[in-house]
């Protein structure tokens, strides 16, 4: 429905646009440079014809110009292409690991793993980092070994502290 309107604003009054376009003065040409502004006009003066020339239109060249005509077509390929190399490689997936199953998420590719699953898996490895060891990670969650160990190295999670009210009496204030 939105291409419609879309369309329909586009092409609207198309004709007129185009001609107002076209009927507005064409732009000048760049400014030259002040070194060769003055070798031009002395071209121009000694040689007054080259002004002509380039002003001048040649109807014989307009004419074989309006007589091109291109058409293109993609070369056809020299190598067979086989019927198993049009589809991609299917990738392989995994069901979610863990309690949180989420409605959108249904399968997980392999070497990949949700935020959930990210957060739970470094939380696990936080709590007990002998038995959630890089190795148990990468095995459990189809994972590469040197991207579990980016993982743990590189992202924390985060940590909430509770004071209880009678420490804060011991903060002196200023």
């Amino acid at each position: 429905m939105g291409a419609r309107v879309t369309r329909a604003f586009r092409n609207f009054n198309l004709e007129n646009r185009a001609e107002r376009e076209l009927s507005k003065m064409k732009p000048s040409t760049a400014p030259k440079h002040p070194s060769t502004r003055s070798l031009l006009r002395e071209q121009l003066s000694r040689h007054p014809e080259i002004k002509e020339e380039v002003s001048r239109k040649d109807n014989k060249l307009l004419s074989l110009l309006k007589d091109v005509y291109v058409d293109s077509k993609d070369p056809a390929s020299s190598l067979p292409v086989k019927d198993g190399e049009l589809q991609q490689k299917r990738k392989e997936f995994r069901r979610p690991i863990g309690h949180h199953l989420d409605k959108n998420v249904m399968d997980i590719p392999k070497g990949k793993i949700s935020v959930v699953e990210a957060l739970t898996l470094l939380n696990n490895h936080k709590l007990s980092p002998e038995t959630w060891t890089a190795e148990k990670i990468a095995q459990e969650y189809y994972l590469e070994l040197k991207d579990v160990n980016s993982l743990l190295k590189y992202f924390v999670t985060f940590e909430v502290k509770v004071f209880p009210p009678e420490d804060r009496k011991a903060i002196p204030s200023k």
